[in-house]
């Protein structure tokens, strides 16, 4: 029986009720306003009192509640499906979800055939769990996926691989195995690997670029354009050069001196890319 018809049924039942509530109670009204002619007039509830207002249950408001969620648009009951396989991380059968969140999925064709498509969804022929898009379940798994995109891998593509995952990212930035590095274009952070021991590719481009760029002498300019491209400097020169002409003292821009061939005893802090020191060890 639909859903609609028993909910008519129950109005009906509670409207019969209420009516013949209300029948005893004016009958029990006018037998008191009257005097009683004789014993055998009596009415057949001598102790019938004015009852009060009758409270039936919650059923009706949960059936309705139920009735608005099932009546609702395919999408939004897909939905409300997804939210709960993301928030307990666990896989339903069609029954299951039906007492969590009252989605009749066997009921409703369409919303069992969006759910066996959707990609947020992994169904195996009797239950339905989420689906993330790289499958993590802690920090360690997740230090070896990050390790496997050499050229980055976006944060937000691992949001919802676990609960605490944000967490997890922060922690291994803490620790020094990772990068967060966020992208100007986009502004959506990127997590690389911190590992020296990853081979990394150069492009001949970048190379070129990197070799390319000439520094301004005077640190104001440096200064000035890191401020163009969004970045504060780490130094005050004006200031510094202010104090110092307060106290009398002088400071020139240091010449620029010309590129020295690299000792063996050098030490290379990004030893792990060496083609971008190879052009300053041959000149």
């Amino acid at each position: 029986m639909a859903l609609q018809e028993k909910l008519d049924r129950f109005k009906q039942q509670q409207e019969k009720c209420q009516s013949m509530l209300s029948n005893i109670a004016a009958k029990s009204a006018s037998s008191r306003s009257t005097p009683k002619p004789a014993p055998a007039a009596t009415s057949p509830f001598p102790s019938a009192r004015p009852s009060a207002p009758v409270k039936f249950s919650n059923d009706t408001e949960r059936l309705q509640h139920i009735n608005s969620i099932r009546k609702a648009p395919v999408g939004a009951q897909m939905k409300r499906v997804i939210d709960i396989l993301f928030q307990t991380r666990q896989a339903f059968t069609p029954e299951q979800i039906n007492e969590a969140c009252y989605v009749d999925v066997n009921g409703n064709k369409d919303v069992f055939e969006g759910l066996r498509k959707n990609p947020k969804v992994n169904y195996d022929g009797k239950r339905f769990s989420y689906k993330a898009k790289h499958d993590v379940k802690n920090k360690n798994e997740l230090l070896v996926l990050i390790r496997k995109y050499i050229e980055g891998i976006a944060v937000i593509d691992l949001r919802d691989a676990y609960p605490n995952v944000m967490e997890d990212l922060q922690g291994l930035k803490a620790a020094g195995q990772i990068w967060l590095l966020s992208n100007f274009d986009s502004q959506e952070d990127i997590a690389f690997p911190n590992d020296p021991r990853v081979p990394i590719k150069v492009d001949d481009d970048l190379k070129e670029l990197f070799r390319s760029i000439e520094l301004p002498r005077d640190m104001l300019d440096i200064e000035k354009d890191l401020q163009k491209n969004g970045m504060k400097p780490a130094t005050n020169t004006a200031k510094r050069r202010a104090a110092a002409q307060v106290q009398g003292i002088t400071s020139k821009p240091k010449p620029r001196q010309k590129n020295k061939e690299f000792s063996k005893k050098a030490k290379l802090t990004n030893a792990h890319l060496p083609e971008l020191f190879q052009s300053l060890k041959n000149s």
